[in-house]
Parts: structure tokens; C-alpha cells; sequence
């Protein structure tokens, strides 16, 4: 979501998270926003396409509530899943809170050697700069640096990401994982002015159905999943692939 952008309602990244609270373990999944889909009403762009559409479909006709259940119905639809509650934050909500915690480390394992480099987003330094350039290994990365990781792509110049949209879905799922570490670690949470950036990154910049007790109960259980206990879930993955590149009615 990016307020003054021609695309600024398109759910450019749409993440599913399922939490066993008996269990206490959690999986993540990235849909691919380029899974084309049947949107069931007329939208601007037809009656079919991506599915990074459909909250804007929906919003178009009944305003943000109606968008996100319908985001929320389509991709239930698509992996045969109840899914009951949504969290919409603007893009820049990454770059904010991981600033307002002190940064956040990830690991970075390209099948390039060199690591990996992507300059689309170096325009905001005039080129001066490279804010996704790193060596195989564990990065440490500012908010910049991390909402940078979190678009790129490997479009254009650079290297190490040659899975595209797929690749960024990886980094986007490992930034999340870093930030809620980060986010619940002692020093953070025991620094008052951590916690306020925490809740000004937030601010007006989500829009959730979660009601204030779930919303306590939600952090509570986020403090009680170990990361041995989060499984990140593949499309992609070379055994099992569920998923591919191809051409469909003159879109990629």
C-alpha cells in the first residue's frame, strides 16, 4: 500500500500466517502477487487477473473493510483455508519499525557467490549509495536498507536474485521473523523510547479487524513460538514446486 504511487492500492505483498496457540508453533506463506485469479465482479481491470487486484476491487466499491474481506476470501478460496483476520500496513510501516528496534539481521544466501545486489531503489540516493548489496551471510540492515531488501527483485542491474518475485517473498518472510526477534527481546521492550517509535511506525499506517484483547493475546503468543517453531512454507521449492513463471493473457 503506497499512498501518492499510480498503484498505490495493489497488495503488493500478501503474506498468510497460521498460529497454533495450544501448540505454539506458527507457518508463513507468501502469495505470489502475480497468481492469476477469477475476482468474481467487474473490477477496472476486468473480471480476471492478478491477485494483488483484489483488495483494490474491493475497496474501490465499499471501502477498505470490503477490500480486505475479499483479499482475505480469495486467497482462503485459493488454499482452501478459513482465514479470519487481516493486518494492512503501508509499506513504509517495514522501514519504521525496523529503525525504531535498532535494526535487524538477516541471513542472506544467494547461489551467487558474490551475494546479492539489487540498485532499483538506489535512485533515492541519487546512486551514491547501494542499499541491497551484501556478501552470502548474515546482514545487519537499517530501515532503509531493509524496506530496499523487501522490493527488490533483481530487476535491472545487479545479481543474486534470479528467483525474482520469489526470492523477494523469501527476504520479505526473513525480515519479518528478524523484526518480531528484535521487537521481543528484552532491551527493546525495556527501552521506553523503542517502544513508543514502535507504536508511532504503526500509528495511522494499519488498519487491522483484530479487536484490542486479540491483539494481547496475539503478542503474548508471539512471545511463546520459538523461531525453531516458525516454518516457512515454499512454493517454489525444487522438490515440490507448486508454482511457476509463464505468460497469461499478455501479463507475466
Amino acid at each position: 500500500d503506497d499512498p501518492g504511487h499510480s498503484g498505490a492500492n495493489l497488495t503488493d505483498s500478501i503474506m498468510v500466517l497460521s498460529l497454533d496457540q495450544e501448540k505454539k508453533n506458527a507457518a508463513m506463506v507468501s502469495v505470489p502477487r502475480d497468481l492469476w485469479v477469477d475476482y468474481g465482479e467487474a473490477c477496472l481491470s476486468g473480471y480476471s487477473g492478478k491477485i494483488n487486484v483484489v483488495y483494490a476491487c474491493g475497496e474501490e466499491n465499499g471501502g477498505e473493510t470490503v477490500g480486505s474481506q475479499r483479499l482475505m476470501d480469495k486467497v482462503g478460496e485459493v488454499f482452501g483455508l478459513d482465514i479470519q483476520y487481516y493486518a494492512h500496513v503501508n509499506y513504509s510501516v517495514v522501514r519504521d519499525t525496523v529503525d525504531a528496534v535498532g535494526g535487524v539481521s538477516v541471513l542472506i544466501d544467494s547461489d551467487d557467490p558474490r551475494g546479492i545486489m539489487d540498485r532499483n531503489m538506489d535512485w533515492t540516493c541519487q546512486y551514491r549509495c547501494y542499499l541491497v548489496k551484501w556478501p552470502n551471510g548474515t546482514a545487519t540492515l537499517n530501515g532503509e536498507q531493509a524496506l530496499a531488501l523487501a522490493r527488490a527483485r533483481g530487476e535491472g542491474a545487479g545479481y543474486g536474485l534470479g528467483g525474482g518475485n520469489f526470492d523477494r517473498e523469501k527476504y520479505q518472510q526473513r525480515i519479518m521473523v528478524a523484526l518480531r526477534d528484535k521487537a521481543l527481546s528484552a532491551g527493546t521492550l525495556a527501552n521506553p523510547i523503542a517502544v513508543n517509535g514502535l507504536m508511532d511506525a504503526l500509528g495511522n499506517n494499519l488498519r487491522t479487524n483484530f479487536t484490542a484483547a486479540e491483539i494481547k493475546t496475539l503478542t503474548e503468543l508471539a512471545t511463546e513460538v520459538k523461531n525453531e517453531s516458525i516454518r516457512s512454507i515454499s512454493l517454489v521449492s525444487e522438490d515440490h514446486p507448486i508454482v511457476t513463471t509463464g505468460m497469461y493473457s499478455g501479463q507475466s
